[in-house]
């Protein structure tokens, strides 16, 4: 599989996750112990188990979702590893709503050749995708 299908299936695996099903997300990532996950719903996780628990604890999130476009910000590829940086929108319904609603993540995908295959080895998904006015957050 060459990356860009991998990029495809990665796109194909997250608009069934915001459809409640974590099974084809949890397919794209390594089986290594360094996979990688970091996302809005909870602490950065590592570990193929703790990812595929996080995957699945997501999927139990979204219900009836779309994907309404991908921005691809930057691409950095070599010839075993390669990160993607988009900007996602989404519409779904999100922890049990009647309605659906619209959100957007800023987020960078690291694959890995794995096996002759493009694997996912890190995903750090968050919500920001236009300036801060008030900046970060310091303590």
């Amino acid at each position: 599989m060459e990356l860009d299908e991998a990029a495809e299936a990665q796109l194909q695996a997250m608009k069934a996750l915001v459809r409640g099903d974590s099974e084809p997300a949890k397919a794209m990532y390594s089986r290594a112990d360094d996979v990688t996950l970091a996302n809005p719903w909870g602490p950065t996780v590592s570990g193929r188990q703790q990812v595929q628990d996080m995957l699945d604890f997501v999927g139990t999130m979204f219900r009836d979702g779309e994907c309404l476009g991908i921005e691809r910000l930057a691409a950095y590829v070599d010839q075993n590893v390669a990160t993607i940086v988009e900007n996602e929108r989404w519409r779904a319904r999100v922890r049990g709503a009647q309605e659906p609603s619209s959100f957007a993540l800023r987020v960078s995908t690291t694959f890995r050749r794995e096996g002759g295959r493009w694997t996912v080895v890190l995903r750090h998904a968050d919500p920001i995708t236009a300036p801060v006015a008030q900046g970060p957050v310091v303590d």
